[in-house]
């Protein structure tokens, strides 16, 4: 419910502040008193286009601030709040302002936390409903009738909408698996090559580490081995220092007992030849020791260039090509297993569809069934509103399957014909601004109990109208605010008398400076201005009189 208003230098507006509260408030005053102004001033608090046209005269900024209570925030309105991080405590108000500069930038503030003007023009359908002569939104749009008739019908359209979101979960479940099983199918052919490849040469973990170090060693053996046939050829020759020492030693045990010292050489010799002799056995033993296979080295170099060849083709290392394998094998595995899985798939796209089909129909019939209680509804209103001529219908079609959504297989919307014989076409076709007006109060009124926006305000909707037309549209106008708000720009002295609330505009001079203000009227305040819209410029004690009849009827 909008609680206050605070207009700061907006058009012939200085400071006003303007406090609201439920039922009917009537605003009126002469033409031109600046009654638009008001509606100017909360159309930018609800995100209307900043025209810098607005700011007063001489001044620099204009602002417009608006103060909302709710006994609880409604959910949709909760969730833009909360999206902004914007946090209302309980039992707040709700305080929306929207600065405008004289250059005609804005900045636009909710709880005093800046926001862009696109966030108030969400929140907007949740704070008020504005109908007036150029209403191009609420129950003028087609977007919302859906949404209208099935809070008329009771309908539990949640259930739709849960069952759409598992149906294209579904279908897009079972679209991925189909692209993913053809592409893999495409790639089946080389899957396979390459796991001949791999399987072929079945690398191990490892093994490029072992096969490197094995490789180093066979190659250092093989240099030793040249340097050790070169010992042997000096060392199994004839004059080979073993040969040459087992010559002399045996030459000097022949006169070793001539001589002590010869016998001593003797003994030096003999120890020459064993150690000699060891030493030619180490080299033999390293000999064999180093021996080794060409046909291994080579075999050894040429899996190692395999194995690292491979691990290029595949991007990765050798270590990695056991692991390449066991993907393979899982995707040629996934590929023969997801024919199965498709058709569990397709089985539950299936089922997902029949249940959102089923909840679909339940909902068109319900549809169906409400808009002819709606139609008979909104008929009861026109005729007491000077719409006699007038019929209403709501039009529901059955949409192809491919425009379908989480709102069911329907599309609504509400029709007028305004003259017999006349086809339907959409509300802001064919009835004019005073029509159209009354046109929606009939429905509002068909809808009451669904509930809507916080507050509610009809810009001159009497426009046009008078004696039992304004009368029943004040009776209406009441009704539609005993249990909430709604605020009517009216010219009509019967409407004025309806309200809980009376706000009088008028425009004043002060030399060269104009202003406009509003004044909430005591009871003697609004038996004079109602008097004044029965009677005109002057008023006249038959007015008066006349005043007091239509408060006291009222």
């Amino acid at each position: 419910m909008l609680t206050r208003l605070a207009i700061r230098n907006i058009v012939l507006i200085e400071a006003l502040d303007l406090d609201f509260g439920r039922g009917l408030g009537v605003l009126t005053g002469e033409t031109g008193a600046g009654k638009s102004i008001l509606l100017d001033s909360l159309g930018l608090v609800l995100g209307n286009r900043a025209d810098s046209g607005l700011v007063r005269g001489g001044e620099g900024k204009a602002s417009a601030t608006a103060s909302f209570e709710f006994a609880a925030l409604p959910d949709l309105l909760a969730e833009l709040l909360d999206d902004a991080d914007i946090d209302v405590e309980e039992g707040e108000p709700l305080i929306v302002r929207r600065q405008l500069k004289a250059d005609g930038k804005s900045k636009a503030f909710v709880n005093d936390q800046p926001v862009s003007v696109g966030l108030l023009r969400e929140m907007a359908g949740h704070l008020v409903e504005l109908h007036g002569q150029h209403d191009d939104r609420g129950l003028v749009n087609p977007r919302g009738h859906r949404a209208l008739l099935d809070r008329f019908a009771g309908a539990d359209a949640v259930r739709v909408s849960k069952a759409w979101t598992t149906w294209r979960a579904a279908e897009q479940q079972l679209a991925e698996a189909k692209n993913a099983l053809e592409q893999a199918k495409l790639d089946q052919d080389l899957l396979l090559a390459h796991l001949s490849e791999l399987t072929t040469l079945e690398p191990q973990a490892g093994e490029e580490a072992r096969l490197a170090e094995t490789r180093a060693s066979m190659q250092k053996g093989e240099k030793l081995a040249g340097d050790l046939e070169e010992l042997r050829h000096i060392w199994e020759g004839s004059d080979s220092p073993l040969a040459s020492l087992r010559v002399a030693a045996r030459r000097l045990d022949r006169i070793a007992e001539e001589h002590p010292l010869l016998a001593e050489a003797l003994q030096a010799l003999d120890r020459a030849v064993i150690e000699a002799g060891e030493a030619e056995d180490k080299l033999q033993s390293a000999a064999e020791a180093m021996e080794h296979d060409p046909q291994a080295l080579d075999a050894a170099e040429t899996r190692l260039f395999e194995l690292r060849a491979l691990a290029r083709k595949h991007r990765c290392e050798v270590d990695e090509l056991p692991d390449k394998m066991r993907e393979m094998r899982s995707e040629l595995d996934s590929i023969e297993g997801g024919e199965a899985e498709l058709d569990a798939l397709e089985q539950a796209a299936k089922t997902s569809g029949d249940r959102y089909k089923a909840e679909a129909e339940a909902l068109h019939a319900s549809r169906v069934a409400a808009a002819l209680r709606l139609d008979e509804a909104v008929a009861r209103e026109l005729a007491p509103l000077k719409l006699d001529a007038a019929r209403f219908k709501t039009d529901i079609v059955t949409l192809p399957e491919e425009r379908w959504g989480a709102h069911g297989m329907d599309s609504v919307e509400f029709l007028i014909a305004t003259n017999p014989g006349a086809a339907f076409a959409p509300l802001n076709k064919i009835a004019s601004g005073g029509e159209l007006s009354r046109f929606i109060l009939a429905l509002k009124v068909a809808l009451a109990e669904q509930g809507g926006a916080a507050t509610i305000i009809f810009d001159e909707i009497d426009r046009g109208v008078g004696g039992a037309v304004a009368s029943a549209i004040g009776e209406r106008l009441a009704r539609l605010a005993s249990n909430g708000q709604l605020l009517a720009v009216t010219h009509s002295p019967q409407v004025a008398a309806r309200g809980d609330t009376h706000y009088m505009i008028a425009k004043s001079s002060e030399g060269t400076v104009t202003k406009t203000s509003v004044s909430l009227l005591d009871d003697g305040g609004r038996q004079e201005e109602i008097a004044r819209m029965l009677s005109g410029a002057e008023v006249t004690p038959e007015a008066r009189a006349q005043a007091d009849r239509l408060l006291e009827k009222a």
